[in-house]
């Protein structure tokens, strides 16, 4: 059953012994720097933000998935399109997909394009809501797929993805180490 309050440790017991698990600590909103500010604390989807920050469309790399009857999680990456293929978000999802229509479901299970692109395109009535934003110290592994040393320091967040008044999706999502910060 999903929460409307998920935690770090909540999301991740989902995939335990995680070797990408990071450690994370909650940190106001107001003590995000920028850009994190502004890529983070917004009721918008990541998928739409991190498309528009980068200027380029995204494609979804799922890690790992595990199902049981309507809950459906998984671990994905999020990495530009413009020939880079620069990795710029790590996402861990626990869906209900009890609430989903058929056509989403499928395309959600497909792990072939990002979850917020599949919501969007299906139309499927939604309201993002962050729960908590993160200070995360990147594990070797987390380090490796972005690209920098481990240890490095970047910024996350927790949400939780309504259709109408139900939780369908609960959220983490952390943001790859930007330069200009």
């Amino acid at each position: 059953m999903l929460t409307t309050a998920p935690t770090f440790d909540h999301l991740y017991r989902l995939f335990p012994d995680s070797p990408d698990r990071p450690e994370a600590v909650e940190v106001p909103a107001g003590e995000l720097p920028e850009p994190y500010h502004k890529l983070l604390a917004h009721t918008h989807h990541m998928t739409v933000t991190v498309e528009e920050f980068y200027g380029s469309p995204v494609d979804v790399r799922v890690l790992s998935c595990r199902r049981g009857g309507n809950e459906y999680a998984r671990k994905i990456l999020l990495a530009l399109k413009n020939g880079s293929q620069k990795v710029v978000q790590f996402g861990l999802v626990r869906i209900n997909l009890g609430v989903c229509p058929e056509p989403v479901r499928n395309a959600i299970v497909e792990g072939k394009t990002p979850l917020g692109r599949v919501l969007i395109q299906h139309n499927m009535l939604r309201r993002i809501e962050p729960v908590a934003f993160l200070r995360v110290q990147l594990s070797a592994t987390m380090a490796e797929w972005f690209g920098v040393a481990p240890g490095t320091e970047t910024y996350g967040r927790l949400g939780v993805i309504y259709t109408g008044e139900r939780p369908a999706v609960e959220v983490l999502e952390i943001l790859a180490p930007l330069e200009s910060v």
